[in-house]
């Protein structure tokens, strides 16, 4: 059976990692750098980086920033943000992204994905997709959520899948920094759909939601104000995932 995978998230917006509800009222929540070096040492199976503002202004601030972070890693790091080229995903591969993840520009432009997948593999590609319920289906939005698409999300993501996604990082806009637990029915829904892995992102507020997720199936949860608070550390939730039974990347 695979391990799953506990991944924090930063999401970085002129340099400082901030975290909201709903992707609305951003607080600050500290140095990327330094929290990546923490949930590193704290015991993070990989980390991701998403540059919510990504303008060609912060561009070259986001660039030095995951490069440092890299120089003191020794986990997975996947990037996204803003990608808007093959020339772009070079850089964040140069700079030390293990794997880019592709949201928006792969909707606008679905080719980049299939480029991406050819030349660099699968492996490298993480399609992210921001979705939500809409009357009687899961409807996929881009520019962090804030503009609709005329993509249901199983239909998208089994294009996505064709043209090469390696994985998804998938997060419900409706549980997004709610701590209330992950989108269940959502996460059930995008499994028939998709082979490739399915990290789940929206919603951890207590361990028993990760357990809840891991159990249904889930490879990879995605954290984020669960760890930015302080409410927990990795390391706690592995020892209370191991104390329920959970096989977890053990020792840390």
């Amino acid at each position: 059976m695979v391990k799953p995978r506990i991944i924090p998230c930063l999401d970085v917006k002129h340099g400082r990692v901030v975290k909201g509800v709903h992707f609305q009222d951003l607080k600050d929540a500290g140095d990327p750098v330094a929290l990546a070096v923490k949930y590193c040492d704290d015991g993070a199976d990989e980390l991701v980086w998403l540059d919510i503002i990504a303008t060609v202004e912060e561009e070259e601030l986001s660039l030095a920033l995951i490069q440092r972070a890299r120089e003191v890693l020794t986990i997975p790091l996947t990037v996204g943000g803003g990608i808007r080229s093959i020339r772009h995903v070079e850089e964040l591969l140069e700079h030390g992204a293990d794997k880019v993840s592709i949201n928006t520009y792969g909707i606008e432009h679905p080719e980049i994905l299939s480029h991406v997948s050819r030349r660099w593999g699968s492996q490298c590609l993480v399609v992210a997709i921001d979705a939500k319920w809409e009357e009687d289906h899961y409807q996929v939005y881009v520019h962090g959520g804030r503009t609709r698409t005329e993509h249901e999300l199983g239909d998208w993501m089994r294009r996505a899948q064709d043209l090469g996604a390696g994985e998804f990082l998938l997060t419900s806009i409706d549980r997004d920094g709610t701590q209330n637990g992950y989108d269940l029915p959502m996460l059930r829904y995008a499994r028939q759909h998709v082979s490739r892995p399915i990290i789940a992102s929206g919603g951890a507020g207590r361990v028993e939601h990760l357990t809840e997720a891991i159990r249904e199936g889930q490879q990879a949860v995605l954290l984020a104000s669960l760890l930015h608070q302080n409410q927990t550390t990795v390391g706690t939730i592995k020892q209370s995932l191991l104390e329920e039974g959970i096989d977890v990347r053990w020792p840390l």
